[in-house]
């Protein structure tokens, strides 16, 4: 009888890792495509080569050092998606300094508890964005700003915090403005700069990352030079992104997707970055792609969606589109099709990952076949390794069952920030990053998330992943979004409820319509037993949707936290 092959599988490469740090890297680009753009950055009038941007960045870089900005030390970037960003980031790299992304959705209290975690001393910060007012926000937290020359901030709730930078050209009480800050600049020589650099080591963290915390606060996913240099470059790979590419960037920079799989990718290969807008529009997005005439186009299923049913869309021309990523959550069919088809986009991969994994740790390739693209988030990356577990035991499971997914690999971070508690949990003593997520790997090694275990519900001693009841509820024609979770229930332990989001044109259904399309098609435990029909779903600030919370409501709303 033969044996099935263990849920273990290592991704092969021709190319070897870049053992070279960010700033190396962006130098050795310059050199080789000086006059390729390298930013276009469409909303604030930007169009940059990379011998010019490299200039910038080097500006910056002496500022900072003029600032006394030490190797090791924490400069947060609190912004939209603005050139002053990747300025920053790529600056930073350069002296050794420690970038920390603070989310453009965070409030105050958000905003305190980043800047104390990380220690953050120098804040890079926009005015505004959407319906959040930044200065006022950061003139609450700090009022002693109202009161203290620019670098010289002592602040009670904040204390690690000494210099504000405003990326506006308004001066305001206790910060630098841009222009203000890169005047610094001029006491610092390149000389200065490039012994700076050439002290760096590819190893050292480099960036700290917070996980969106579905639950409990966010923790500083901790990232070297090594991580998201390597990450960005073997992302654009597997795209076969050359020197001609240019991305449109409509994803977050704060988020991984933004800053490495899109800045380092194109960076690695001396493509163009495109940023269509301050944060994410389909109408100017579909404008820089036919402007442009981009080859790539980066986005989360949604985002897609929302190009794909933007008012005339037909009158756009997407015909240079060739690659691009799909992240975030599993691409329906219907959208791929349409994303090959009437976007041109024939090559997009999906990507799958996390914040702890630099991010991508699995993609899908050029080549797959379509119905590996829409059920499964491709094979693992090249250096690096995966295997699917059992949680209880952390024995591998064979392949075509369900168990944890653990990836090792040159993209694990270095810790949790501040937090050997957590690390410790994440990361074993055999260098495994634990995911939390549930997953099956093929014998073809593809594979497919089908929840996280937090998720899983155990319904009278039955283990139920509501992933694939979701997948299920999905065919039904009048259902839009669906997301299922667990409930306390005296008879079973748990039961199932579905929170089902209704497609704009479908007639009203009841939740008895619903149990009866699920009976002979799925197993009899697995059908839910309540059905709430709701318009959003409660998500974190990056767009997750928040399951504990959906529990937290249905528990309340049918009284059960009373019993």
């Amino acid at each position: 009888m033969s044996k099935s092959q263990p849920s273990y599988t290592s991704g092969t490469a021709e190319v070897p890792l870049l053992g070279m740090t960010i700033g190396d890297m962006l130098d050795r680009t310059a050199e080789q495509f000086p006059d390729n753009e390298a930013l276009v950055c469409l909303h604030q009038d930007i169009r940059w080569t990379y011998r010019e941007f490299v200039e910038k960045v080097n500006e910056a870089a002496r500022a900072f050092m003029a600032m006394g900005v030490r190797r090791g030390e924490r400069v947060g970037i609190w912004s939209p998606n603005r050139y002053e960003w990747t300025i920053t980031q790529f600056a930073t790299a350069k002296v050794g300094a420690i970038l920390v992304n603070i989310n453009p959705a965070y409030g105050v209290h958000e905003l305190e508890y980043a800047l104390n975690l990380a220690g953050i001393s120098v804040l890079v910060t926009a005015d505004s964005f959407k319906a959040s007012n930044y200065r006022a926000m950061l003139y609450e937290l700090a009022p002693e700003l109202n009161h203290c020359k620019p670098g010289e901030l002592r602040a009670h709730r904040v204390p690690e915090l000494r210099s504000v930078i405003n990326v506006h050209e308004d001066t305001h009480a206790g910060m630098w403005s841009w222009q203000g800050f890169l005047r610094y600049s001029e006491s610092v020589s390149d000389e200065e700069l490039a012994e700076r650099q050439g002290g760096l080591q590819f190893d050292d963290p480099i960036n700290i990352q917070f996980t969106s915390g579905t639950t409990g606060n966010p923790k500083g996913a901790t990232l070297t030079h090594h991580n998201i240099l390597n990450n960005g470059y073997f992302v654009a790979e597997s795209q076969r992104f050359t020197d001609q590419d240019r991305l449109v960037i409509p994803v977050p920079l704060y988020h991984c997707f933004g800053m490495v799989m899109g800045n380092l990718g194109c960076i690695t290969h001396g493509a163009t970055m495109i940023y269509p807008s301050e944060g994410f529009e389909p109408k100017r997005v579909l404008e820089a792609v036919h402007q442009e005439k981009a080859t790539a186009l980066y986005g989360v299923p949604t985002m897609f969606i929302a190009e794909l049913g933007e008012p005339g869309f037909e009158s756009y021309d997407l015909s240079t589109l060739r690659t691009g990523i799909m992240a975030g959550s599993i691409c329906p069919a219907e959208i791929m099709k349409k994303v090959n088809q009437q976007m041109h986009m024939k090559e997009v991969q999906i990507a799958y990952g996390m914040t702890e994994t630099s991010p991508v740790s699995a993609q899908t390739s050029a080549t797959d076949p379509f119905e590996k693209q829409v059920t499964t988030v491709g094979r693992t990356q090249p250096h690096q390794e995966t295997k699917i577990i059992d949680p209880a035991t952390g024995n591998v499971v064979p392949r075509g069952e369900t168990g944890e997914l653990c990836t090792r690999g040159y993209s694990v971070m270095l810790c949790y920030w501040n937090n050997e508690e957590k690390t410790r949990e994440a990361i074993d003593d055999a260098g495994w990053m634990h995911t939390g997520d549930l997953a099956i790997m093929d014998e073809d090694g593809y594979i497919q998330i089908v929840g996280r275990i937090k998720d899983m519900v155990i319904r009278g001693g039955e283990n139920i992943y509501p992933r694939e009841i979701e997948e299920f509820l999905y065919t039904h024609p009048a259902i839009e979004d669906v997301q299922v979770t667990g409930i306390p229930d005296e008879k079973y332990g748990e039961e199932l409820i579905a929170w089902v989001k209704l497609r704009p044109d479908a007639e009203q259904i009841s939740g008895d319509a619903l149990i009866a399309f699920c009976k002979g098609q799925i197993a009899h435990f697995k059908i839910p037993r309540y059905y709430k029909f709701v318009e959003e779903y409660p998500m974190t600030v990056t767009g997750k949707i928040q399951k504990f919370k959906m529990r937290e409501i249905s528990i309340q709303e049918m009284g059960l936290d009373k019993q």
